[in-house]
């Protein structure tokens, strides 16, 4: 059964989307050679409860820390230690927040330094992947029309779609119905109603799209080795179509 969420309700979700936004802002600016992931952890930790949040991620089936920091051919689920970026990483930053019942998520890729133009396509593409597949979220479609517009796309560039991992509903948990896969069939699926909330997420590769957990059960990496991009937004369906969450002009 998916939620369809009153105005209330997806209020309250944008502002936990909007936390969540506000700090990944900030970490994109610090995100420079010699800092740790470790410390951009604590900084995201420190920033949402300052506001009176709580880092949705820590915690959560025994994650241990608030931010996923994945770098390089790292997809998802990067655990923040004692590693120093350097220049070159290209650096996805996956934040999550519960605000007054509520949760937020969104993702981002960052450019540390300076990077290949291998690396800057890969996440010019994947954000490009997700807003095809934010334009779907529309009354009278279909779940896998989100899906089928982020794979045509990233297939047009050659890249991979992973499809070990999905977007999902959130609202009042982190992790809703359904499952929103970034692969389908145009048509197929439940179809979409108002209200309908989606963070959709696409993690696509350089290379192949296989990947293997590394032995620390979280961190997923590219079985080849190549590089691996992540970028993730929180949208409802609408009468006038898509909204995306956490916008600050919808204040």
């Amino acid at each position: 059964m998916i939620p369809c969420r009153g105005e209330d309700e997806i209020e309250k979700i944008d502002r936990a989307c909007r936390v969540v936004r506000t700090v990944l802002g900030e970490l994109s600016e610090l995100a420079v050679p010699g800092i740790t992931t470790a410390e951009l952890d604590a900084h995201a930790e420190a920033q949402c409860r300052k506001v009176g949040a709580t880092p949705a991620f820590l915690g959560y089936m025994e994650y241990p820390a608030s931010l996923c920091i994945s770098v390089d051919e790292e997809v998802v689920h990067g655990i923040p230690k004692r590693r120093r970026l350097k220049d070159g990483d290209l650096v996805s930053i996956d934040f999550g927040v519960r605000l007054d019942g509520y949760y937020g998520d969104s993702a981002i890729t960052c450019e540390v330094g300076t990077v290949t133009e291998e690396g800057r396509r890969l996440s010019r593409v994947t954000r490009e992947c997700l807003l095809k597949g934010i334009e779907q979220v529309r009354p009278g479609g279909h779940l896998q029309d989100i899906g089928h517009a982020v794979e045509t796309h990233a297939r047009k560039a050659g890249l991979g779609v992973v499809r070990d991992f999905a977007g999902h509903g959130i609202g009042t948990r982190l992790h809703e119905e359904p499952e929103v896969p970034n692969y389908g069939r145009r048509g197929r699926g439940p179809r979409i109603e108002r209200g309908m909330v989606f963070a959709i997420e696409p993690m696509i590769t350089a290379g192949k799209a296989a990947v293997r957990v590394l032995e620390d059960g979280w961190t997923a990496v590219t079985r080849d080795g190549s590089l691996a991009a992540h970028w993730e937004l929180v949208a409802v369906a609408t009468d006038k179509g898509p909204r995306v969450l956490g916008e600050f002009e919808n204040r």
